[in-house]
């Protein structure tokens, strides 16, 4: 298990400062820079295992701030579904090394924002399919997740399909990586990977992401619909560089 000291205390607060930040403005991100940057000093499965508590507190918040939930759980419980199954099938692969995964993982990000930018995007689905297509991305989504501690694809594409407005969208963000991260905790648990050390860790790691959350949500509040879209894209780039840099 992965005990820091001084120095490695405050290089780990400060990730999730900037990770709390990220995800308070575009709403996601948190543990994509988190996991890019923690990958630099431990393995896969500890990283992810000091993540859980900061991913889960501050999914929560996301997930709550906004009159939406009762409308997103009762459109979105297959894809909910399919996360849970697609971790559980893919509990084992967090043990193995994840460069390549988490190499395509950003490549996919990159194409995907790039395509938005250009005005391209995944046309939404007929509402007879919707239900369906649903429970498949969420079990995708489980399956990287398991293999990367990395909750983004297809989920996020999948959710803009939908087309949700600003508000809508970051809610049913927070709710996704919600689950996603409950389902990504029982895994780490079952491999013994979350354990009492290392939950006591990620619970120092708390208030930093918590207030770098705040920080960032203060303004994404000052942003319009399009500065929102412009700025959400872009952090979608910038993620999946910095992905395709760590597992090249």
């Amino acid at each position: 298990m992965f005990v820091p000291d001084v120095h490695e205390f405050m290089l780990v607060s400060f990730v999730f400062l900037a990770a709390g930040g990220v995800k308070g403005v575009l709403g996601m991100g948190l543990p994509t820079v988190a996991m890019g940057l923690l990958g630099l000093m431990m393995p896969v499965a500890e990283g992810a295992a000091l993540l859980v508590l900061p991913a889960l507190v501050t999914n929560l918040w996301q997930m709550s701030r906004g009159g939406h939930l009762r409308a997103l759980l009762k459109r979105l419980w297959p894809m909910m579904a399919g996360v849970c199954l697609g971790v559980w099938l893919g509990r084992g692969w967090m043990a193995t090394p994840g460069g390549h995964a988490m190499l395509w993982l950003g490549l996919s990000l990159v194409a995907y924002a790039l395509a938005m930018l250009a005005g391209l995007r995944l046309p939404p689905p007929r509402p007879k399919r919707e239900a369906g297509l649903s429970g498949l991305i969420g079990t995708l989504t489980g399956l990287l997740t398991a293999a990367t501690g990395v909750f983004v694809l297809p989920a996020v594409p999948w959710l803009q399909a939908l087309g949700l407005k600003k508000d809508e969208l970051t809610q049913a963000l927070g709710l996704s990586f919600t689950v996603s991260t409950l389902a990504l905790a029982g895994a780490l648990a079952g491999s013994r990977h979350l354990n009492a050390d290392s939950a006591a860790q990620s619970l120092l790691m708390l208030l930093p992401a918590m207030l770098g959350m705040w920080l960032g949500q203060n303004l994404r509040d000052d942003l319009s619909q399009d500065g929102f879209r412009a700025c959400f894209l872009g952090g979608l780039l910038v993620l999946g560089g910095w992905l395709v840099w760590q597992g090249w």
